[in-house]
């Protein structure tokens, strides 16, 4: 399991909500993304199951399963336990707590103006989102942030929004409450090399976490639409290769292109837009030219995205065969990092109650 002794290393925190089955967009947007980051630094990478519940409340009985498929997606894709912390929300209480406490803190005005807030509500209509728990969805994710103290948080542009308002919340904070630190002075007397304790100066609980812009590859759905499994037009990452190949047959293409000899332009077609992802140079080469100037029809342009596509889906499918024949071995990965989370989260929550004067130590009376 990943070693947190080293404080040295930047930390990074994201998470996901668990909807089963991971698609290509997960992968392009995210997980390949994590997996990078999980050399660099020391990362902490949460199955998102209590977000999972702001929207879709009214039904929990799939919430285990979805966490479970998202696991084995998350291991096959190369997420390492022993080199990230892979752990499930719920599990590690504390989230709760620093929750609930910056509730008490944070202006009502701040969570009506996030903009991803705004847009849910105004595009998901056949759900109740008058519920707090919606309204402050951002603040848990503050939490989620703050209770390891990370240095960044990866996002997209349209994820900056959340991060500040955690800065936001944790300046508030810092203001209010802060933990004395002794100060020594060195030197007060010749030979003294030890120093004196002659005050207290404060420091920060929370420390405000950067944005670490993550680079957004342009994938489309099948339809051309952003991938989504509510759209019906995702490439899940665990579709078998004929699924994947009939799949592209049916995808749109540029619309400029309605007979075979029609010339297109592969920079505004979606199965472009998955060659620039997943196909090697040599293909890129033939598929440009090709289809500028009616060489090749699109039959064969899917084809080629289907094989660049399939070299990446592959290996992934292999290696979550070898987790689905044990399944109990990816919630035990996620229960020991909920385990090793928690004890950070533990003593998060420990300096944040010190600093509330709310200490469960008679020690601090």
């Amino acid at each position: 399991m990943a070693d947190h002794s080293n404080k040295q290393q930047a930390r990074v925190l994201s998470g996901m909500r668990p909807t089963g089955k991971l698609h290509l967009g997960h992968y392009v947007g995210a997980l390949e993304n994590w997996i990078r980051l999980q050399a660099q630094y020391d990362c902490f990478f949460f199955v998102a199951d209590w977000h999972a519940l702001t929207t879709d409340y009214a039904d929990t009985t799939s919430v285990k399963q979805n966490t479970l498929e998202m696991a084995l997606d998350w291991l096959a894709c190369g997420l390492d336990p022993d080199k990230a912390t892979l752990f499930i929300q719920s599990h590690v209480m504390e989230h709760a707590e620093l929750h609930l406490l910056l509730s008490l803190i944070t202006p009502l005005g701040w969570l009506e103006r996030v903009p991803t807030y705004k847009e849910q509500r105004d595009n998901i209509k056949d759900k109740d989102l008058g519920t707090y728990g919606f309204l402050g969805y951002p603040l848990l994710q503050s939490a989620d942030i703050l209770i390891y103290q990370a240095d960044y948080v990866p996002v997209g542009e349209d994820q900056v929004p959340h991060v500040e308002l955690t800065r936001e919340v944790a300046r508030r904070f810092n203001q209010f409450y802060s933990l004395p630190k002794p100060k020594r002075v060195f030197g007060l007397k010749p030979g003294d090399s030890e120093g004196r304790l002659v005050s207290y100066e404060t420091t920060d609980v929370l420390p405000e976490p950067q944005p670490l812009l993550t680079p957004a590859a342009k994938l489309p759905g099948t339809d051309g639409r952003k991938m989504s499994k509510s759209y019906g037009n995702s490439l899940l990452l665990t579709d078998p290769e004929p699924v994947i190949r009939q799949k592209l047959k049916t995808m749109v293409t540029d619309p400029a292109r309605i007979r075979r000899t029609d010339a297109g332009n592969p920079d505004i077609c979606p199965v472009g837009d998955l060659h620039k992802i997943f196909s090697d140079r040599e293909t890129i080469d033939k598929v440009w030219p090709g289809c500028k100037t009616a060489g090749i029809g699109c039959i064969e342009c899917k084809k080629w995205a289907a094989d660049g596509l399939w070299k990446v889906l592959d290996p992934i499918q292999q290696r979550r065969h070898k987790y689905e024949e044990n399944p109990r071995l990816a919630w035990e990965i996620l229960e020991t990092g909920s385990t090793n989370a928690k004890k950070i989260a533990t003593a998060t929550m420990i300096e944040v109650r010190e600093a509330m004067h709310l200490s469960q130590s008679f020690d601090h009376v």
